[in-house]
């Protein structure tokens, strides 16, 4: 026999009470849990469950399980696991299956078993769970608009990080790790890993963030891979099992223990330049549809961000390369110039002066403005290179040393270039001269406290055995050598020489009176 009509009086408290406790919260596992211990009560009983199903349609995205195991004691259980198949007609044998919708979209089922009493539910409970699992419906809607929304504004932090991060002006390396760490936490991936095009072709990997250490780092994924065309194409690559996806085969030893991946082209204005994947750890479940697309916003945030860093360096560099070029014209159209005007006037002043000592040191003024003259074109030339080239001539590197011990030194040392520096000297011997050279400056203003410093390079040296080879003297009028002492840095110099078949030697320095340290180091072209 049926029961009686369901007269709504009795009812009317306790349901509003249970529609009131499911829809207290936005949370969708917490509304989940709810929903399931209202329907135990309301319903009387002993077991609930919820399933909601996955966006694609496959199973279930989560499962919550209740259990009155009595004595007013509950258990409640969370899981992936499917239910047995069930629906609403089985009333007789003590289960129900209700379906939990709003606005026309299904979400999922609410399962009841395990009547208290052990009788069948009745059409009475049964109206009881068909409205509860409307207004469910309506509270799990909410809960999945408030969990996007929330998901949306993380995305949208990450990206203001990742851009704020490219245009500080920042180290790049620094930068890119940023976009990698953000892409991890954001998708929930095992890692987050940023690829650049190689000058070889295919992507390199410029920057990791793992959970777990990665040698990654430095990677070429070739041009050969199906998956680089596509990136480079601007396709976005949705890999279901990184281990066993066929396309990722070159890249075995970087995917075996990753599972779904995002691989997403850094693209904007229809320019790809580089590409971002975001793996998961195998049997983690798959990206949603929900973040497949924030992520696809964030790689083109992301690949805008890196374009405009890359604009900002390209000005910045303009300006430095204008800078300098002003530089060198005004100390070519108005030093050098004004130096060489000066020199003309002195040794028309030396041939008129007829005391002996006037014009000696008027032709010694005479030669230091000729070797200052040499000194400027020489930094005219250093310039007018590119400032993050490394110079291949040996005399602009030589320049180079002396300018950065300038600055710890307080003092410019002078310079000197005879032969040819340039076009003799090997790149073995080229690289240790100016190791000598770094050496010589360092002991000069570490140790002796020195406050000139005299260098010349000569390339025009016959070296005991016969052999061209070129000469570095670095000679200094501080303190000298300590009585009965020797400077570690000498004997490093030493070594260096004779490791080319060359020598190194110390002397008198050109202070008063011969104090202060000459030292020359030569060594074979």
């Amino acid at each position: 026999m049926s029961d009686p009509p369901l007269r709504p009086e009795p009812c009317l408290p306790q349901l509003l009470k249970a529609m009131r406790a499911v829809g207290s919260g936005l949370g969708p596992h917490a509304t989940l849990e709810r929903i399931c211990v209202t329907a135990a009560a309301l319903a009387g009983a002993g077991h609930t469950a919820i399933g909601i199903a996955a966006e694609d349609g496959r199973g279930f995205a989560d499962f919550v399980h209740h259990r009155d195991v009595g004595d007013g004691a509950e258990e409640n259980v969370r899981g992936v696991a499917e239910p047995a198949d069930g629906h609403e007609g089985l009333l007789a044998r003590g289960f129900v299956g209700v379906a939990i919708s709003a606005h026309g979209e299904v979400f999922g089922n609410l399962y009841l078993g395990d009547k208290h009493g052990g009788g069948p539910f009745t059409d009475h409970d049964l109206t009881l769970v068909r409205v509860l699992a409307t207004e469910a419906g309506i509270a799990i809607g909410n809960a999945r608009l408030y969990e996007a929304a929330r998901q949306r504004e993380r995305w949208i932090d990450g990206s203001v990080a990742v851009t704020t991060a490219l245009l500080s002006g920042g180290d790049i390396g620094d930068s890119l790790r940023i976009v990698a760490e953000q892409a991890r936490r954001l998708s929930g991936a095992a890692a987050g890993i940023v690829l650049l095009p190689a000058d070889e072709g295919g992507l390199e990997i410029v920057a990791v963030d793992a959970e777990r250490p990665s040698d990654a780092l430095g990677v070429i994924v070739p041009p050969e891979s199906e998956v680089v065309a596509e990136l480079l194409d601007g396709e976005p690559v949705f890999v279901a099992d990184a281990a066993t996806d066929p396309r990722l085969a070159l890249g075995a030893a970087l995917t075996r223990d990753y599972g779904p991946t995002m691989l997403l082209p850094l693209q904007s204005d229809g320019r790809v330049v580089g590409s971002l994947a975001m793996p998961r750890a195998r049997g983690e479940r798959a990206f949603t549809e929900t973040e497949r697309v924030l992520a696809v916003q964030f790689a083109a945030q992301a690949a805008l961000a890196l374009m405009m860093a890359e604009a900002q360096r390209d000005r910045e560099r303009l300006a430095v390369y204008e800078d300098r070029d002003r530089i060198a014209r005004d100390l070519h159209d108005l030093v050098i110039q004004r130096l060489f005007a000066t020199g003309m006037m002195l040794e028309s002043a030396q041939r008129g002066s007829v005391a002996p000592g006037v014009r000696d040191g008027v032709g010694r003024a005479v030669d230091e403005l000729d070797v200052t003259i040499r000194e400027i074109r020489t930094a005219i030339f250093a310039l007018q290179d590119d400032p993050g080239k490394v110079p291949s001539e040996l005399s602009t590197r030589v320049e180079r040393e002396i300018h950065m011990a300038a600055v710890a030194l307080g003092f410019r040392p002078s310079l000197r270039v005879t032969g040819p520096v340039d076009t003799a000297v090997g790149e073995l011997t080229g690289k240790n001269l100016v190791a000598a050279l770094r050496e010589g400056l360092s002991n000069a203003y570490r140790h002796a406290g020195a406050s000139r410093i005299d260098v010349v390079v000569d390339a025009k040296v016959n070296l005991p055995d016969g052999r061209p080879g070129v000469r570095l003297t670095v000679a200094d009028d501080g303190a000298g050598i300590p009585e009965g002492g020797r400077r570690s840095g000498l004997r490093n110099l030493k070594r260096r020489a004779e490791s080319l078949g060359g020598d190194s030697r110390h002397g008198p320095g050109i202070g008063p009176d011969g104090g202060g340290t000459t030292v020359e180091w030569q060594a074979p072209y």
